[in-house]
């Protein structure tokens, strides 16, 4: 669907165009276009230079949550719904959907010699398929989620998922097992570098080096801000870690520590992607903007817009539940009048069936979960984690290991969730 958006004027550091946080990013091999997808289902073609948007592509039936670009003017949506879609620059359909996932796809990779597509999916598996044609090699092994994936420069696959494995995969299938790499906690995201370096991150906060047996050469820990996006610079010096936290820290990999960091408006940047010349760094986030870097000073390009939201939280400066529940409210609002936002509103959540709020689109598998959320099962669902408790959830990983932490969050969110 080609569409005329309200644009920036050129040169402006912001993209706007999406109805929901920008959950993915890519640019085309030229570095003329970027492709985003989002919360609002959609995938937005981009001029970036010009600052304006060039198509809105709509097929999926869920959030947007993994992009690729391939060479010739072709790109790759993957979505919650579990499809993948091929695009052609200029047709308002796909020119080819895959739909062999049986859960949401994570996250997609395109092999180094663009033959093959790879992809992540929390149905536990990861496949390869040949973008000529052929049959899709599937990758089983995970214990749950697979939320990331990238391939070496041999061509060998990486994935890394909720079970807090890395797994590198033999070039052909063949009963080779993977090489497992345990990790402290769960991976969400990866990248490999051009010598074969592969960098990982996820739910510690530590943005670990490894080699492909697994050594781990280095690691730099962001504090308390899960990582949930990594993007490496072409020349492979750099690699810009995305947090929940909203900020992005630019990593000297060899020397493995932060040269710097892009602070935006403080909600979470899911995605980011490099020019092909590495000058310039894309991202995007819980504000819906996809937003322009210079990559070599952490400063924007252009004019910077960055009204701040309204602070819902104001009210209880002092309570330590409510600042657990900070990390949250990019994707939830406590009053009904405030309405959903990437996730449903928390308005009488206590006591409420899982997947039975007013207004907001919930997947099949979370509808048919037997629960009821009150002080016990809030508690237990950040213990474990919401894709362990929640199966088929949209909500991004994420567990609170302190029990008096768990315990404050469960206590604010009774007293600020009731109802009249």
């Amino acid at each position: 669907m080609l569409l005329a958006l309200s644009a920036p004027l050129p040169g402006s550091a912001q993209l706007r165009g999406h109805g929901g946080p920008v959950r993915a990013l890519a640019i085309a091999p030229d570095g003329r276009i970027a492709i985003s997808g989002g919360f609002d289902h959609s995938g937005i073609l981009w001029a970036i230079d010009q600052g304006t948007a060039l198509s809105v592509l709509r097929f999926h039936d869920g959030a947007v949550n993994a992009v690729a670009a391939l060479d010739g003017g072709r790109f790759v949506t993957a979505s919650e719904d579990g499809r993948i879609a091929l695009w052609q620059a200029g047709r308002p359909e796909p020119v080819e959907i895959f739909s062999d996932h049986a859960g949401p796809i994570a996250a997609l990779a395109v092999s180094p010699d663009g033959a093959s597509l790879a992809s992540a999916s929390w149905d536990g598996t990861a496949h390869i398929r040949f973008l000529a044609g052929g049959p899709v090699r599937v990758l089983r092994g995970h214990a749950g989620n697979v939320n990331a994936v990238a391939f070496l420069p041999d061509g060998r696959l990486v994935t890394g998922g909720y079970d807090a494995t890395l797994r590198v995969w033999p070039l052909a299938e063949t009963d080779e097992p993977p090489r497992i790499v345990q990790l402290p906690s769960p991976v969400n995201s990866v990248a490999v570098a051009g010598e074969g370096e592969i960098v990982a991150a996820g739910a510690d906060s530590v943005v670990r080096f490894l080699s492909a047996d697994g050594t781990i050469r280095a690691s730099v820990d962001l504090a308390t801000n899960p990582v949930i996006g990594l993007a490496l610079s072409p020349d492979g010096r750099r690699v810009a870690a995305a947090t929940v936290a909203g900020t992005v820290a630019m990593i000297d990999r060899g020397a493995a520590k932060v040269a710097f960091s892009l602070v935006g408006p403080g909600l979470p940047v899911w995605s980011l992607a490099f020019r092909p010349d590495g000058t310039e760094l894309l991202t995007g986030g819980g504000d819906r903007l996809v937003r322009r870097w210079n990559a070599g000073t952490g400063e924007p390009i252009g004019s910077l817009s960055m009204p701040r939201p309204v602070d819902s939280l104001a009210a209880f400066k002092g309570d330590h539940g409510a600042e657990v529940f900070r990390a949250c409210v990019a994707c939830h609002t406590l009053t009904p009048e405030d309405g959903t936002r990437a996730g449903p509103t928390l308005s009488g959540v206590f006591g409420r069936r899982v997947a039975t709020a007013e207004g907001y689109t919930f997947s099949q598998a979370l509808k048919g979960l037997d629960i009821v959320w009150d002080a016990r099962t809030i508690s237990k669902l950040f213990e474990i984690g919401p894709s362990r408790y929640t199966p088929g959830t949209k909500m991004p990983e994420q567990t609170i290991n302190n029990p008096d932490d768990r315990e404050a969050l469960v206590r604010f969110l009774e007293r600020a969730t009731k109802t009249p």
